[in-house]
């Protein structure tokens, strides 16, 4: 779950970093009380998109008075960004955050991730902060400094120093770093991110050290033990099939392809997807049941993947150890009752109570081609389709 920059600062305040004073709106909001309410003379207008590169796409602004906020905020709000991750057409503006503009005098890059080779945390910074953080580490991998951290004890205080060192940071202003970092570990830790990253991290000319910027991606994995952020939801830029695969706990990610795939296990997804490929077919999606999947999840996943209009075909890819291939097969029934389908349909089944599933398949009337492999399974869906 990626979360907006203005749902990451309430978090990040909550653990006593600093962020600058602002509110976020929607339609229907009084723009120049906002402006009033903040108390400055000058505002930064945001986009609250869940992609990066917003300031070179022109969804960041500064305005100098209500007026000119108010002329921001309505060319934003409902319009449609266009930045390098968005793709060509772009992501629909709902949110937009009004916030004081800071004077600064340096802007450090600072970031908690995982480090998969190390099997920990890791922390990133750089002194080069800002929007071109990128090409920095492209062209200047030396400018970027990563520390490990100890998932047990945090942040040493030798890592701190040593990085205040390279930042060409003393004295009360290296005390702050020193608690900002522990304060993001802990929020990092308490809240199951993958990535929390400031961009840019702001020194101010009152020496203080201001998140102007903030992105946070939570385990989806996790989310469970965080009933607090089922508000955000509603907020998040997903399609309806996305949407009710998180609410039936699926894993799924729609593709650009017509054949759409159906698979428990995510090593036999991948594989699912390489075979459909290896035979001149383009998959549709990923979409992993689990390995305990009630028939209800099956029943539910069918309806998203025909709820795919480009999908021409579906692949039913089984191997049961866990999950029983009958159930699988009560599920398929029971979602083709509730919806129907008019395209081809081909399952291979295999392992647990696969005869059993075989004899309810048969039994159901249904047209469904039984494949005895995964070559037989992909060389029929992949005739199919063409």
């Amino acid at each position: 779950m990626k979360l907006f920059e203005f749902q990451a600062k309430n978090i990040l305040e909550a653990y006593g970093v600093c962020i600058p004073r602002g509110k976020v709106i929607s339609q229907g909001d009084d723009v120049a009380k906002i402006f009033q309410e903040i108390g400055c003379n000058r505002c930064v207008i945001k986009a609250q998109i869940l992609a990066g590169g917003r300031g070179k796409s022109g969804g960041v602004q500064f305005a100098n008075s209500p007026e000119e906020a108010k002329i921001y905020v309505a060319g934003m709000l409902g319009s449609r960004l266009v930045t390098h991750q968005t793709g060509q057409r772009g992501t629909e503006i709902k949110y937009v955050l009004i916030e004081e503009a800071l004077s600064i005098k340096r802007e450090l890059y600072l970031a908690i991730t995982i480090d998969r080779c190390l099997q920990s945390p890791v922390l990133i910074v750089s002194a080069e902060g800002g929007m071109e953080i990128e090409e920095v580490a492209k062209k200047t991998p030396g400018k970027i400094i990563k520390e490990p951290i100890d998932v047990f004890f945090g942040i040493h205080p030798f890592q701190v120093r040593r990085i205040a060192s390279q930042l060409s940071i003393s004295g009360t202003l290296a005390t702050k770093l020193h608690a900002l970092i522990v304060n993001l570990f802990d929020a990092f830790m308490e809240k199951d991110c993958s990535l929390l990253e400031i961009n840019p991290l702001a020194v101010t000319v009152h020496d203080e050290l201001c998140a102007l910027d903030a992105k946070m991606d939570i385990d989806d994995n996790a989310l469970y033990r965080h009933p607090e952020f089922n508000q955000f939801i509603p907020c998040q830029d997903i399609s309806p099939a996305e949407a009710l695969a998180r609410e039936y706990r699926l894993s799924y990610i729609g593709l650009e392809g017509n054949i759409g795939c159906l698979v428990n296990g995510a090593g036999l997804a991948m594989a699912t997807m390489d075979i459909i490929k290896l035979y001149g077919g383009e998959p549709a999606n990923f979409l992993d049941v689990g390995g305990d999947a009630s028939p209800e999840q099956v029943t539910q996943a069918f309806k998203i993947i025909l709820s795919d209009p480009k999908v021409k075909a579906v692949l039913i890819n089984i191997f049961g150890g866990i999950m029983k291939c009958d159930v699988i097969a009560s599920g398929i029934i029971q979602a083709i009752h509730e919806i129907g389908i008019h395209i081809p349909l081909v399952i291979r089944l295999e392992g647990t109570n696969v005869e059993i599933a075989k004899k309810i398949l048969e039994a159901s009337g249904l047209k469904i081609t039984s494949a005895s492999d995964m070559k037989e399974a992909a060389n029929l869906v992949v005739s199919k389709v063409r």
